[in-house]
């Protein structure tokens, strides 16, 4: 088949909406599955088993970003985007006709190793065909895609799963999934790659081999997950325990938050792009994730909440909106044959700072309450300052 080297504008932003759609339908496996909690100890299922139970997803994804990044560098993106969400579609179908725990369990596993596919995958495809002046737009939109999987697994499978049963709610990622395999396998180009002897060898060349700079852009984006995670999982909590709301008035405004955050992660890539620089606005977005944790800190510790509530949407926005410049520049830096596994090491790193955020920060606060925990968080966010590479341009 001849490689296909310029495609129409049109096509290009209907990739980036297939490459959307497929790793939201990804974020619904992984974070919808726990949405399942009250419809499985309402069965009788004991709470520890449920939550380990609604976790597996969570390790079949974090267990093989790395290894579907090795896929995406050897046999390209389509291939990945097609058989990932197939292995989802056929796990979730599977898992909604079983009645044994063990077996539902493993294939929630089988169907979180296929959700992620889709991370390096559809990233790789966005920075193949975007040229670099759009490029962190593009990225920023396809950030979206998480927290709009989290959305439709919020609305979709508690809902489900009380009127029809938990196979049924199981059965809506399965869906989307086989949406989106459909869809990559009609929509996916696989982007051009640079030829010639001399531009494939050095293209090949280990990236990080004597150069710390993707490691220490992999070690910003772990160190600025934390205010993340941490805004993310206990904003609710203390909105109700200290600031006294309701968990509805909480609830909605923590999903307001969700969407400025998106629109943050968008608003960011475009930025990017203007400057012509990933790394530039990444320092920036880092100081303020400290500037605004700390703020956030002592309005929380001196009850301000006429100051708190504001600082919590300012930082709610501001510690997600580094995720898509540090994805970009990883592709970018890592380049074609290497910014599968970059992407795979980044969403790994990620996801585990993220895993380690509800035990460690949850003790912290019962130890010491929300104002140790928002400090601590900067603390953090401090000593990604320094980390930022410095000197790149988009290329």
């Amino acid at each position: 088949m001849d490689t296909v080297t310029h495609i129409r504008e049109a096509r290009r932003w209907s990739m980036l909406g297939l490459g959307v759609f497929a790793q939201a339908a990804s974020a619904v496996f992984v974070h919808g599955v726990p949405f399942l909690l009250p419809a499985l100890t309402d069965r009788g299922m004991p709470l520890a088993t449920a939550g380990l139970l609604v976790a597996m997803p969570t390790l079949g994804l974090v267990g093989t970003l790395i290894a579907w990044g090795y896929v995406v560098d050897r046999i390209g993106e389509r291939k990945v985007l097609i058989g990932g969400p197939l292995l989802m579609l056929i796990a979730g179908v599977a898992a909604s006709t079983t009645t044994h725990d063990i077996a539902l369990g493993a294939l929630l596993f089988l169907g979180g190793i296929g959700a992620a596919s889709t991370n390096g995958a559809s990233g790789r495809v966005i920075v193949g065909w975007f040229p670099p002046r759009r490029r962190g737009l593009a990225m920023g939109i396809r950030q979206t895609a998480q927290p709009l999987g989290v959305a439709v697994g919020a609305l979709t499978v508690p809902a489900v799963a009380a009127a029809y049963g938990v196979p049924a709610a199981i059965l809506v990622p399965a869906v989307m999934a086989g949406v989106a395999a459909v869809g990559c396998l009609i929509g996916i180009i696989d982007p051009p790659r640079p030829a010639g002897a001399g531009t494939d060898a050095a293209l090949r060349a280990n990236p990080y081999r004597g150069d710390s700079t993707l490691w220490r852009i992999h070690a910003v984006s772990v160190l600025l997950v934390i205010p993340q995670g941490t805004v993310w999982t206990f904003a609710l909590l203390w909105l109700h325990r200290d600031a006294g709301w309701s968990l509805a008035a909480a609830g909605i405004l923590v999903t307001v938050t969700q969407i400025l955050g998106a629109a943050g992660r968008i608003g960011a890539g475009a930025w990017s792009d203007r400057v012509g620089s990933r790394l530039g606005p990444l320092r920036t977005v880092a100081i303020a994730a400290v500037l605004s944790m700390a703020a956030l800190a002592l309005a929380a510790a001196t009850h301000m909440w006429w100051a708190a509530i504001p600082l919590l949407v300012a930082a709610s926005v501001i510690t997600v909106s580094d995720n898509g410049l540090a994805f970009t520049a990883v592709a970018e830096i890592a380049g074609p044959y290497w910014s599968g596994r970059g992407l795979g090491i980044q969403n790994t790193g990620q996801n585990l700072a993220m895993a380690a955020v509800p035990p460690a920060f949850g003790a912290l606060i019962s130890a010491s309450g929300f104002a140790a925990a928002y400090l601590a968080a900067a603390v953090l966010a401090v000593a990604a300052v320094p980390l930022v590479p410095t000197g790149r341009r988009t290329q």
